[in-house]
């Protein structure tokens, strides 16, 4: 008898270990991420900061998507690991336009990012294809202009959603507390219709892009004798450009993943938010950051922690 009255005990002492170990997880993985999103940011601050210190890096339209490209990977992990955690980890309810608002920071800045791929991509075909040119077609007026029209073209979609949303719901709905999540503001089947679309033709889009200036460029430097090595360098960096839009492609499979490997639920949401979130933002520091001999000289000083001196080092900016 008193074996069979131990039997819940013992399950209830499985059960609380059970819980333990998954806490034990969950924060082990939010640390983990916290800190690969902090060694990115240093990354991020040491190139922003030769960037904006040095006039001819300004100026050169290469760079200048880049750092575009940094600061809009910045933001959108700021908001989306913040919506991460207090939609997963610590539960809050945020009042309904406060999180409306952050919802469409980050999906705007999710869908600039191949944007600003593909126009990067066209930068290094116009640098290989037609380097005379090159400046004309890149300047940095010319580059200002892309990205105005980049960013028109992320905001059309969630101009329409807000305007969908605020026709299908009684307006008391935005003085409501809601789950900061974006399934909280999809009230309609023509949102998930003009979501779908939206993603489906900017990646299609987008990847045709990456594809058509990685075989031209390599035709290039096939073709030619001189400046063979700059051109497959630009089309390594374009290649590294389509590995970047394949991963960010891999976020669609966060419904599968939930289907298959519900049973790790404790990680699965900051699982997904690394792999397919941070891990193409990561990548974009290696593209320019290391493999940049302008940016790499920098970062090395940091490295070692010796004396960060921007006007000690003669910049030259050499178009692949």
């Amino acid at each position: 008898m008193s074996n069979v009255t131990s039997l819940p005990s013992n399950m209830t002492q499985v059960s609380i270990n059970s819980n333990q170990i998954a806490d034990i997880l969950r924060m082990t993985f939010l640390v983990s991420v916290f800190v690969c999103i902090l060694f990115f940011a240093y990354l991020v601050a040491i190139i922003l900061t030769v960037f904006f210190t040095k006039p001819s890096l300004r100026e050169n339209s290469r760079y200048f998507l880049f750092a575009h490209m940094l600061i809009n990977d910045a933001a959108y992990l700021v908001v989306s690991l913040f919506l991460v955690i207090i939609t997963s980890y610590i539960p809050v309810l945020l009042p309904a336009p406060v999180c409306y608002t952050l919802v469409m920071v980050s999906s705007t800045s999710y869908k600039i990012t191949p944007y600003n791929l593909g126009v990067m991509a066209l930068e290094r075909y116009v640098a290989i294809c037609f380097p005379l040119r090159h400046s004309e077609f890149c300047s940095r007026r010319r580059s200002g202009i892309a990205l105005v029209v980049i960013w028109a073209i992320g905001l059309i979609p969630n101009i329409a959603d807000a305007i969908i949303l605020s026709t299908s719901i009684p307006s008391s709905f935005f003085s409501l507390h809601v789950i900061c999540a974006r399934s909280s503001f999809m009230k309609t089947s023509l949102q998930s219709l003009i979501r779908d679309l939206t993603h489906i033709l900017s990646f299609s889009l987008v990847g045709l892009i990456i594809l058509f200036t990685y075989i031209r460029i390599m035709m290039v430097a096939l073709r030619i004798g001189s400046g063979k090595e700059s051109a497959f360098k630009a089309g390594k960096t374009v290649l590294l450009h389509a590995i970047q839009l394949i991963l960010s492609l891999m976020a669609f499979s966060y419904n599968l993943t939930e289907t298959y490997l519900r049973q790790y639920m404790y990680v699965l949401p900051l699982g997904n938010f690394f792999l397919f979130m941070c891990l193409p933002r990561f990548i974009s520091p290696l593209i320019y950051g290391i493999r940049d001999e302008v940016f790499r000289n920098y970062i090395k000083r940091f490295m070692l922690c010796r004396q960060f001196r921007i006007h000690e080092i003669k910049i030259v900016v050499v178009k692949e």
